[in-house]
């Protein structure tokens, strides 16, 4: 899963990044059943995490409308215990949030020990929609570029884990999953004319990721580009990801406080 991490320091070019790419699996069927076996690993990883009570993970996703955020989240950790996994969404901020400097909002929901939080959509908005309709200065994209980086090495120095995923998928297949939500009327409550209107700005908001990545990917929080245009195939990459990063915090189960042998059972 290297080959999808974005290396510290290095100047991003997304059109190295093939999002239709599924060279990882040799087929959508191995897919499935090496997702299969990621979602069972990462059950037993999540409660050996809530059980030790002393990680936190903290994974951001990002994309361009229809990417697949919501599916990442649905399928990734499908069977995974929900008493210490948590989704916040992070949209228009309120004026109450306003009033707040734009980390304030973020900080508030960032994981405790023992923890899975998952962004949807996260503090990177705010260098990304304000920046493509140029409410935002150079000046001040830079500075909340290195205040975000300083955010998250804090973060990592206090015991979270971050994993950060740009879901890349094609402007082609955004638009056939587009289209797919106008032609199925079950589909109908997920489409919005921002969609329509943001799609507009595709190679604005592309500069801005390709930007942001390589201003945002550091050692204590790298980025990964996951090829999104196949369903099956960006949700086995993630998955063996956050797998492999899980197994790294070398976790153990807390010692017992009980000896079983002098519990008796009526």
């Amino acid at each position: 899963m290297k080959r999808y991490k974005i290396k510290p320091g290095t100047k991003v070019d997304l059109e190295e990044f093939a999002p239709d790419d599924t060279s990882a699996v040799d087929s959508k069927d191995d897919a499935k059943a090496e997702l299969e076996t990621a979602r069972e690993r990462l059950e037993a990883l999540q409660e050996l995490l809530f059980a030790e009570h002393v990680h936190k993970v903290l994974i951001v996703l990002q994309g361009m409308d229809t990417s697949g955020k919501d599916g990442v989240i649905r399928h990734v950790f499908d069977g995974v215990n929900p008493q210490g996994v948590n989704v916040a969404s992070f949209k228009q901020p309120t004026p109450g949030e306003l009033d707040h400097d734009y980390l304030w909002r973020i900080h508030r929901r960032v994981p405790g020990r023992g923890e899975i939080m998952i962004f949807n959509r996260s503090h990177y908005e705010d260098v990304l929609i304000v920046r493509v309709h140029g409410n935002i200065s150079d000046e001040d994209t830079e500075r909340r570029y290195r205040q975000i980086n300083e955010f998250e090495r804090m973060l990592v120095e206090e015991g979270t884990t971050i994993l950060k995923f740009f879901l890349h998928v094609s402007r082609d297949e955004q638009k056939k999953r587009l289209s797919a939500r106008l032609s199925d009327p079950t589909k109908h409550w997920k489409f919005s004319y921002t969609d329509v209107r943001e799609r507009a700005f595709w190679n604005d908001y592309t500069r801005a990721y390709t930007e942001l990545l390589g201003s945002t990917s550091t050692a204590d929080a790298p980025w990964y580009v996951i090829p999104a245009n196949k369903k099956w195939y960006r949700n086995v990459v993630i998955s063996k990801i956050i797998v492999s990063a899980l197994t790294g915090l070398d976790m153990k189960f807390p010692k017992s406080t009980i000896d079983p042998a002098k519990v008796h059972l009526d």
